[in-house]
């Protein structure tokens, strides 16, 4: 029981996390965006906060719940965690002064989940997350 829950605390504090961050203004952030949009000045209307911050979401909510092998129902469920929690986010930043609750952000944290999940299928990624210690053997 006590591992089961220890397996849990790395998406309880990515959350925390998240939650922490969303109830700042985009001026207390000071953020890394300006790096992310010189790198990929295409990609200057994503969001490369709630991408990275999702994409680490679902890789600990992976751990939490899988063996050393995720099934595509393992997987398909992180992604709708991720997406989840992404609305709760939304909802939360309608009630901090100088944030609002927009779809284009939801959208980059399914993005984000999503693939977190697929990067597990790159074979020399998916030999690494197998020798890590899981709680259920597949």
């Amino acid at each position: 029981m006590m591992k089961h829950l220890v397996r849990w605390l790395p998406p309880v504090l990515v959350m925390g996390a998240i939650f922490y961050f969303s109830s700042r203004t985009g001026d207390e952030l000071g953020s890394f965006m300006p790096f992310f949009h010189r790198l990929f000045p295409a990609m200057e209307s994503f969001d490369w906060g709630h991408f990275v911050a999702y994409f680490i979401l679902g890789l600990t909510f992976v751990w939490a719940i899988a063996g050393s092998r995720p099934t595509a129902r393992q997987r398909l469920l992180v992604v709708l965690l991720c997406t989840a929690y992404g609305l709760t986010d939304e909802f939360h930043q309608l009630f901090v002064s100088g944030r609002s609750s927009d779809w284009h952000d939801l959208r980059n944290d399914a993005i984000g989940g999503t693939l977190a999940m697929l990067v597990l299928y790159i074979p020399f990624i998916a030999r690494f997350y197998a020798r890590l210690p899981h709680r259920m053997k597949q």
